[in-house]
């Protein structure tokens, strides 16, 4: 048989190719003779760039240290897939995994997602493909924009940074500098379709994760919608309702003002790595994430791998480290819980990969075609 292995991190405890290798592990351990194919994926979050490094055989990784969250320097980095797109990750550059306990949501900006975006372009890319998922910050990406030469000015022109006390003040959004976009575009990659601003949006919903209390999520809608209303002055196409305008703190928003296209993270990729073509010759695909709950129908990866794999006629396994009572997992020939197979959370969390592996066993015993 062969059998492609194709699941998201378990946020958080495993990244996508180490589930993935695990599983396959497994699955090796009871019927060595089949082809295990590994596809790691990710919806444009945590684990995006791995997806790209492991599907694509003349990707390569390049260095670039560029500013945190908080200003700190961090070692961070972009993939050229060799055919003239850059893949740039949000969360290597300015990501909330970089914080630890240490958030503070009135100063974190994304300039150094900006600055790796810059780095690529300098290099001669002629196509972006961006992943703005975990993202430490809610400054509606104007440190983006900054660092791709935009100016964001006060009542006397003095340029401003991208916290939310500075977009507060500032009076002007100044495109004059604001580089280009490359000549085969850019596509954003997201897993949510939030809007900027509402109760759906950016403060409401997401920034209680990144550290803020009630009084600074107040503070921060008023910012949002300032700094909507500067940017849409120059650029009146950017649209804060739009789906996904509201995704890494409102980056979705700038980006789209900036002309690149927002499309769901999870099935952009599965297009990207060809999961398409590697699926033709499958006997059994296993797909898996973190948490799998009524919110995974909304383009998290298990969906998407499962549609692509049910317009083929290809069966699909399920493996999470849990799976909610209200989940629904009629699309899955098997669904496992690694809760279960642990007998509790902790126990799944602290030995991902030897539950993975006893998953990756019990799924060969069960669904092998002899």
């Amino acid at each position: 048989m062969q059998i492609v292995v194709a699941p998201d991190s378990l946020k958080g405890t495993a990244a996508a190719h180490d589930v993935a290798g695990a599983l396959a592990a497994g699955w090796l351990n009871e019927r060595p003779e089949d082809d295990v194919v590994l596809m790691p994926m990710a919806d444009g979050g945590e684990g995006t760039i791995a997806a790209f490094l492991a599907a694509v055989a003349d990707a390569e990784f390049e260095d670039v240290s560029v500013t945190g969250p908080h200003g700190e320097p961090v070692d961070a980095g972009w993939v050229d897939l060799g055919d003239g797109t850059a893949v740039v990750e949000l969360g290597l550059c300015c990501g909330i995994e970089l914080l630890g306990a240490d958030r503070r949501p009135m100063t974190a900006t994304t300039d150094g997602f900006g600055q790796a975006i810059a780095a690529a372009l300098d290099s001669g890319v002629t196509r972006l493909v961006l992943g703005i998922g975990s993202s430490a910050s809610t400054d509606g990406g104007a440190g983006v924009l900054r660092a791709l030469g935009a100016r964001i000015l006060d009542a006397d022109g003095v340029a401003l940074s991208a916290t939310a006390d500075d977009l507060a003040r500032a009076m002007t959004v100044d495109l004059t500098g604001l580089r280009p976009l490359p000549p085969g575009g850019v596509t954003v990659l997201t897993d949510v379709t939030n809007p900027l601003l509402g109760q759906t949006g950016s403060a409401a919903v997401f920034a209680p994760q990144k550290g803020a209390d009630p009084g600074q999520i107040e503070r921060l809608e008023r910012t949002l919608t300032h700094w909507s209303e500067l940017l849409n002055a120059a650029v009146p196409a950017a649209d804060a309702a739009a789906a996904g305008a509201g995704a890494a703190g409102g980056t979705g928003f700038a980006l789209q003002a900036w002309g690149a296209v927002i499309r769901p993270g999870a099935a952009a990729i599965a297009d990207l790595i060809g999961l398409a073509d590697v699926l033709a010759d499958a006997d059994l695909v296993v797909t898996g994430e973190g948490s799998y709950d009524a919110s995974s129908t909304a383009g998290k990866v298990p969906v998407e791998v499962a549609r692509f794999a049910a317009e083929r006629g290809v069966p699909v396994a399920l493996v999470a480290g849990r799976i909610a009572p209200d989940a629904d997992t009629s699309a899955f020939a098997a669904a496992i819980s690694l809760t279960e197979v642990a007998g509790s959370a902790q126990a799944a969390m602290t030995l991902p990969e030897m539950f993975l592996a006893d998953a990756g066993a019990q799924l060969a015993r069960t669904l092998a075609r002899h």
